[in-house]
């Protein structure tokens, strides 16, 4: 069966607070990925599929914005 991949995105303008997913790392569907904070807010951001971490775009203290990727998995 082919891979296919899925990218986290930004739905939001926000300072990146914690990435807590690394390369190689096999995510279950709805792990936490990243949290984001906005406006004195804690936004836990999580993937909507099981994968696994192919590349981290973000780091601690980047600005998102809306529709930037951020962590980018293959899944089944």
């Amino acid at each position: 069966m082919a891979l296919m991949s899925h990218v986290v995105i930004a739905e939001l303008v926000a300072n990146v607070l914690s990435v807590d997913v690394e390369v190689g790392q096999v995510l279950e569907a709805g792990a936490q990925c990243v949290v984001l904070e906005s406006m004195k807010m804690e936004i836990p951001v999580l993937t909507e599929y099981a994968g696994v971490v192919t590349e981290v775009v973000v780091k601690v203290g980047d600005v998102v914005r809306d529709g930037d990727p951020m962590v980018i998995l293959d899944r089944a």
